[in-house]
């Protein structure tokens, strides 16, 4: 499988890319090598990436606790502390190996540290493959409100190896295929219709196309001031109803792609009522997800809830909530003003 060349970094496949590490650190002559990994992929991936790696300077290992709960300026310290006490210098090289938690917070911790060092990203789900991994975003959450905390900056390269998806359980699968339907419903229709008829039975192929439309859209903009806000669809109010279900002492956390699922099914419904979206290509999205993702009822006690939380995504403007919404498949609007009202008829909808 061919390498992909984002902006300043390629992503690598497979073998190619344990290749193209041990050259760059071969090259780069670093002096020390950290691993960023949480208990999870510190037993499941570690094991399978380490004999891939054919170096002769010094690792650390550097473990922290997994979810989302954990992805915060607190773990931050706690990593920029150990990497202190174990030598870091500016010629450290950081990898991280995990998921988006791991790679979000790994890509910042480096950038940070001593104003900035060299790191790697190896994702291990399939959420962090395609989409965490790449396009240079990196930060923390700041209590349950995600990534607000962060700055955009680039890995020296990405590896991507499916491998590692036999580490992680299905429901996690599942996480990462909500963000390939939104490819498929903002850039290319073929990736839904993929996941309609097949799921993930091709999931090589999903995640290469997937990475390779992010990197298309990211090179046109990078800094998410036009084309790159596409990649909000579903995120607007999934991220609300994700940072509701965080906080929540009595629900169960949902994972990312499941809140990103029920978002893209209310955003297709608010797309019909604002734009114009064919309401049969709703029941479609509404199906397609609900084939996939376990029916979460969301309680109108709770609406206003998850309407307080709206209010503080990254991406608002004025205190504006901006959403990315569809005339068609393939065909978007970007910084759509949406009614309070039309958000709670759209939960409504995902309940019925």
């Amino acid at each position: 499988m061919e390498s992909i060349q984002a902006v300043t970094y390629p992503v690598h496949f497979q073998e190619k890319g344990y290749t193209a590490l041990s050259n760059l650190v071969t090259t780069k002559n670093y002096s020390t090598i950290f691993i960023l990994v949480d208990e999870n992929t510190f037993e499941h991936c570690y094991p399978k990436f380490i004999p891939n790696f054919d170096t002769d300077k010094p690792i650390e290992v550097i473990e922290i606790e997994s979810g989302e709960i954990n992805k915060n300026l607190e773990t931050c310290t706690g990593v920029w502390n150990a990497i202190t006490e174990l030598g870091g210098d500016r010629k450290s090289l950081l990898i991280t190996l995990g998921g988006g938690v791991i790679t979000d917070l790994g890509g910042f911790v480096a950038s940070c540290f001593k104003r900035g060092i060299d790191f790697v990203n190896i994702p291990t789900t399939l959420l962090s493959m395609v989409d965490a991994s790449v396009g240079g975003k990196t930060g923390v959450d700041l209590g349950v409100l995600k990534n607000q905390i962060g700055l955009f900056a680039n890995p020296e390269m990405v590896i991507v190896d499916n491998a590692y998806l036999s580490t992680v359980e299905e429901r996690e699968i599942k996480s990462g295929t909500a963000e390939i339907i939104k490819y498929g419903l903002t850039y290319d229709i073929k990736l839904f219709n993929e996941v309609k008829q097949n799921k993930y039975l091709k999931i090589k192929d999903l995640i290469f196309r997937s990475i390779e439309i992010k990197n298309e859209v990211v090179l046109q903009d990078p800094k998410e001031q036009s084309l790159r806000k596409i990649l909000n669809f579903g995120h607007t109010l999934g991220h609300a109803i994700e940072s509701f279900y965080l906080e929540s002492e009595d629900k169960e956390n949902l994972t990312h792609g499941e809140a990103i699922a029920i978002g893209m099914v209310c955003e297709s419904y608010i797309s019909s009522k604002l734009l114009g979206f064919p309401s049969e290509k709703v029941d479609e999205v509404k199906e397609v997800v609900l084939s996939i993702y376990n029916k979460t009822n969301l309680l109108q006690e709770d609406f206003s809830k998850i309407m307080d939380l709206l209010k503080h995504d990254k991406k608002n403007v004025n205190g504006q909530v901006n959403f990315v919404l569809l005339n068609d498949y393939e065909d978007f609007k970007i910084d759509c003003k949406v009614p309070e009202d039309l958000i709670v008829e759209s939960m409504d909808f995902y309940n019925n």
